[in-house]
């Protein structure tokens, strides 16, 4: 055994990856290295690895640090442990890796091991045991007219709920009767799109980088999107005009260049929107997690008459609850009410009453904390990995980070993250096609989604692809 790894067998070398600067370990590089090793091939299914004892004598280390990677691996599948039968390389598939990079963006790319496609938090994350009890309490609770057909805006109880963690965690000016429950954050986006329409809008002003997702949902209603540039200051909302209806903003952390507004264009985004009685539409997506300082009030907060709030449980608690709010200014209510549909897809009244135990009992703000913390550890090790190859961009926030490249390496670096099982996504693919910004090779990098168990191997990935 040398420092940087061990020979087991004839024709196996494990790399241990031994790195005292971001403080990985003998067990942890010891486990990695055997589950690549099982991951790539190197060790077939059906091989039989020597006892811990005798693992341990050849590698020169304790025998607990290998009865630990054992047990990793085996609650991980990678390994299989019987009596009698000692350790074995479980039965497994091969990843099958493509000649070239897909354009696929969500979830991930198709055939990869690993992925930092952004738009999720690790759902694994979920807090199962917490949402369980919540539920039991909520279906013990719900009154029998909770299970009608109920108030178009959703459950009371939620509103109210959700009025209250509003106004204590983003300064938003929240009043339950112009709270709007949604099924996320697009069917929110459709309706303000319906009512922009039928008061004969045209055109809403968007941000040069954002999700085509959103930009294709507005254009589907007949909304052209006119770009506004980014920098590292979030979007120029001076260079609004008098043409757009409404504007779309990320304001807390830009998606995906992970900027915040500054003070100064969060004030010309609500001073234009009162001069031209125009809307802002502010999407605060991830506004909770902020890691070097306590995170930026809504913008909402300046002008609750003239901006829109939309937040979701997407990012907080996962995408698949099917969870989002609109925090609506006064008169814009029943326009909005007026354009929904009976057949307008949102969760079911167990569920809001569900959310609404869960945040009135203290969990979801336990649970965001745990959270916060968990996504601020990932970061830190992301920008160690990283650090003196390329740069990290935008502020300390959220579930992704933006890594420079150098210049017109961004395709490249993409490629070669497919050839090390990856799925990443470059900065190009959020570019309004009309923006005019300044040439950029960029990652846009989720450290939120991977699993737990994958993290490592994920980043290692990752670091193996850059330049």
């Amino acid at each position: 055994m040398t420092e940087s790894g061990a020979t087991f067998g004839a024709d196996l070398h494990l790399d241990l990856r031994l790195d005292p600067v971001s403080g990985r370990g003998l067990r942890a590089g010891l486990t990695e290295a055997l589950r690549e090793a099982a991951r790539s091939g190197r060790l077939p299914a059906g091989t039989r690895l020597p006892s811990s004892r005798a693992f341990a004598a050849d590698l020169g280390i304790a025998r607990n640090t290998v009865a630990h990677a054992y047990a990793e691996l085996v609650a991980e599948g990678w390994l299989t442990a019987r009596q009698g039968s000692g350790t074995r390389v479980a039965e497994r598939a091969r990843p099958r890796r493509p000649a070239a990079a897909p354009r696929v963006r969500h979830p991930a790319r198709r055939g990869l091991a690993y992925s930092l496609m952004p738009g999720s938090p690790d759902v694994g994350g979920f807090p199962r045991t917490a949402w369980l009890a919540a539920a039991r309490r909520a279906l013990t609770d719900a009154p029998g007219e909770a299970f009608g057909y109920g108030d178009g805006r959703g459950r009371i109880e939620l509103r109210e709920a959700l009025a209250g963690y509003l106004a204590r965690a983003r300064g938003v000016y929240a009043d339950p009767e112009r709270i709007v429950l949604c099924g996320g954050f697009a069917h929110a986006l459709a309706l303000l799109a319906r009512v922009l329409r039928a008061r004969r809008v045209r055109e809403v002003a968007v941000e040069g980088y954002g999700l085509d997702i959103h930009r294709n949902l507005l254009e589907r209603a007949g909304l052209r999107t006119r770009p506004l540039e980014v920098d590292a200051d979030g979007a120029r909302t001076g260079g609004l005009t008098a043409g757009p209806g409404a504007v779309l903003l990320t304001p807390a952390h830009q998606f995906p260049t992970g900027a915040a507004l500054t003070p100064a264009r969060r004030a010309a985004a609500v001073d234009w929107a009162g001069s031209t009685g125009g809307l802002v539409l502010e999407d605060d997506y991830d506004g909770e997690f902020r890691y070097d300082r306590q995170p930026v009030g809504a913008l909402q907060g300046l002008d609750p008459d003239r901006v829109v709030y939309l937040g979701t449980a997407s990012k907080s608690l996962a995408p698949g609850l099917r969870m989002g709010w609109m925090v609506l200014p006064p008169g814009l209510l029943d326009e909005v009410m007026a354009v929904r549909t009976a057949g307008d897809a949102t969760s079911g009244a167990l569920d809001q009453l569900t959310l609404a135990q869960f945040i009135t009992s203290g969990a979801y703000d336990r649970h965001v904390r745990g959270m916060r913390l968990r996504y601020r550890r990932r970061r830190d090790e992301l920008v160690a990995a990283v650090a003196g190859r390329v740069g990290v961009c935008g502020i300390a926030a959220g579930l992704h980070a933006v890594l420079d490249l150098p210049e017109g390496t961004e395709r490249a670096v993409v490629r070669s993250a497919a050839w090390q099982d990856l799925a990443v996504e470059g900065l190009a693919a959020f570019r309004h096609p009309e923006a005019e910004l300044p040439a950029r090779d960029a990652l846009v990098v989720s450290y939120g989604s991977p699993a737990a168990s994958a993290w490592s191997p994920t980043l290692a990935a990752l670091t193996a692809a850059l330049p």
